[in-house]
């Protein structure tokens, strides 16, 4: 069979396989409506499969093909195969813009929905490629610079929406990607701007195939690197930025469907780009028909983004192991950076600060009528009674999340690695829901399904990564498939109505307002064993990053010290996230900066991470308990929101 051949049966087998099963899931759901007879000469079923059934299977096969081709053209263009609106932030940006001028300047909506979409998108787009840029458009700063600005746009919005819920609350399953649709103003719409921006990739598509001979390689036929990149970024942005603000965030699509159509043979860019929206498109609308046909009348009801994660997160982490990457992720190329003033000094510099937050935190706050007061008088025990636990939670969860987070970096050689990134912050989370809608346990309950979904999560990630050696790629991937589907289905049990769903919510935004003593004092004597069990392993920690080989010649035994130190990381994944929430990514950023204050080796750099991530949940729940007064915001939403410029400016200053 010719290559020719081979790049396009396979992809096309793909389509077709989730063409004929969409078909035959939206033949089941407009059954019923043709078949139904007319009462009195008005036939309301009919009407409903014009338009309603009808317009939101056209839309899920736009929006599909468009974030689909999105996501090729940024794996494409920036020579990384993690790369689609999701993973750089894209979507992100424009919710966040959609959210805010709906809340503050509700008149720019009028004007249209696409020109704040594609503003908010512009935004995040011109933030990680110029970060990006700075250091030769790696794969990692890209993806990291994306997962980090994702995180900050989406913390964001969740304290907007949390303080005006009245306003916004509708927004929750609109932004989880709701394609529910009354006529067909939204999918005609989309399919001028889709096939007019499909036109313009079409004439880029021979510049773009001259990539893969390299910068030098394609410069040297004339390729204009910068005007290349310019135009295909903008033309990414805006196919992200019209699905967006036309049925909110549909994440996963962007990133599975050129994975699969490359895993079906598609090997060259003209043909990765032809069938990458075909696949997008047939994936999003077999999603939808099944969502259609399973969940009946609550069916406008249910995020189609989450279904579209739950349907395609297994179908990547089956084929995971036969992917082959050609642009590695870039690691770290050496974990020792000396500094003139050793290790002490840093270390010192941060308990010193962590201490003065504490100090703050407990006895500065606001008044009733919103005066800032230093705690004193006859009711310092009462006050310091509701303080002091929050504050010493936050400060034990943030301390475990850093060491968790530097253990995942060192052992994966993979910067990008943290807990939230590769799910186990996920998996703790849907532990927790299972505990709070099926049995409602205590403190004690919550934290053994809390580990149980961590370590399950973690079983995971090593299964589908064992082949590859643990590649980062690998190891990303799986995880990013993982949180995307345990996150679908919190999602969806979010959206059920359930009275339970609400204390869910407020958990997962890190919220420590119900924080008891007891709870506090568990938090702290479980991060206070774990974090001095991994200071023991300071020694592991130091040599396995070198390699397998030179491990093994010291004495190391790999199976059990890389099992053990996974499962040790999960366990204070597990503890932390009962009380701040998966949001945070103190165990993402609490590592980098560690490391961009000097600390390289094992144990300054656990030791530095676990005073950033304790100093960083403190003055987040110190902020957000006196910003709002006497509203509280979330402390894992604020802590997103101070550690994640910080991190970004960091990754600025240096190529």
């Amino acid at each position: 069979m010719s290559a020719y051949r081979r790049d396009h049966l396979g992809p096309a087998l793909v389509f077709l396989a989730l063409l004929c099963g969409g078909s035959v899931a939206s033949w089941l759901v407009v059954e019923p409506a043709l078949s139904a007879p007319a009462v009195q000469g008005y036939d309301i079923q009919r009407m409903l499969l014009y338009y309603s059934t009808l317009p939101r299977l056209a839309t899920a096969l736009l929006a599909g093909a468009a974030l689909a081709l999105s996501g090729a053209l940024f794996q494409q263009v920036l020579r990384n195969p993690l790369a689609d609106p999701s993973t750089l932030g894209i979507s992100a940006g424009a919710n966040l813009a959609l959210v805010v001028v709906s809340l503050f300047v509700p008149g720019l909506l009028g004007a249209g929905r696409d020109i704040v979409a594609l503003g908010g998108s512009a935004a995040a787009a011109a933030i990680v490629v110029g970060l990006g840029a700075r250091r030769g458009f790696s794969p990692f700063s890209l993806v990291l610079c994306g997962l980090v600005l994702s995180l900050w746009c989406g913390g964001l919005s969740a304290i907007l929406t949390y303080l005006n819920q009245r306003y916004l609350v509708s927004l929750f399953i609109w932004g989880a990607g709701s394609l529910a649709q009354q006529s067909w103003v939204i999918p005609l719409s989309l399919a001028w701007k889709i096939v007019l921006l499909a036109t313009i990739c079409g004439l880029a598509i021979r510049p773009l195939s001259l990539l893969d001979l390299g910068e030098s390689g394609s410069a040297a036929l004339g390729v204009r690197l910068a005007r290349l990149r310019i135009l295909v970024i903008a033309c990414a942005v805006a196919l992200s930025g019209f699905v967006t603000s036309a049925v909110g965030v549909i994440g996963f699509i962007g990133l599975v469907a050129p994975t699969l159509a490359r895993l079906a043979g598609a090997r060259r860019p003209v043909h990765l780009i032809f069938w990458s929206p075909l696949i997008g498109a047939g994936l999003l609308f077999l999603a939808d028909a099944v969502l259609q046909l399973l969940a009946g009348g609550v069916r406008d009801f249910l995020p189609t983004g989450a279904v579209t994660a739950i349907f395609g997160s297994p179908l990547l982490l089956a084929l995971l192991p036969r992917l082959k990457i050609r642009h590695r992720i870039q690691q770290a190329q050496s974990w020792q950076r000396p500094r003139l003033w050793g290790a002490k000094v840093p270390v010192i510099i941060l308990a010193a600060t962590v201490l003065v937050l504490v100090i703050l935190s407990l006895f500065v706050g606001r008044t009733p009528g919103g005066g800032w007061t230093i705690l004193s008088g006859d009711f310092l025990g009462q006050i310091l009674a509701i303080r002091a636990p929050k504050a010493f939670a936050a400060l034990a969860s943030g301390a475990m999340l850093g060491v968790a987070g530097t253990i995942l970096q060192r052992l994966t050689g993979n910067e990008m690695a943290s807990p939230e990134v590769l799910g186990i912050s996920a998996g703790a989370t849907f532990g927790v829901a299972i505990a709070l809608f099926a049995i409602a346990p205590v403190f004690l309950g919550q934290f053994a399904f809390a580990v149980a979904g961590a370590v399950a999560v973690l079983g995971l990630i090593l299964l589908t990564s064992r082949r590859s050696g643990f590649a980062p790629e690998r190891v990303l991937l799986a995880g990013i498939a993982l949180s995307a589907m345990v996150d679908a289905v919190v999602g969806i049990l979010n959206s059920t109505g359930d009275p339970r769903a609400a204390l869910l919510m407020r958990w997962m935004s890190g919220s420590t307002y119900l924080v008891s003593g007891s709870t506090a004092m568990a938090e702290v004597i479980i991060a206070t064993v774990l974090i001095m069990v991994s200071l023991a392993a300071r020694r592991w920690l130091d040599i396995l990053p070198l390699g397998p080989a030179p491990s093994a010649a010291v004495g190391i035994p790999l199976k059990h010290s890389r099992l053990a130190l996974f499962g040790l990381s999960g366990l204070m994944t597990a503890a932390a996230t009962l009380t701040v929430g998966p949001l945070s990514f103190v165990g993402l950023m609490a590592p980098h900066l560690a490391r961009e204050a000097g600390l390289t080796r094992s144990l300054p750099q656990m030791s530095g991470a676990a005073l950033i991530g304790s100093g960083l949940m403190v003055a987040a729940d110190f902020a957000g308990r006196t910003i709002a007064a006497p509203y509280q915001i979330p402390a894992g939403l604020i802590s997103a929101l101070i550690g994640a410029p910080c991190l970004m400016f960091l990754m600025s200053r240096k190529r």
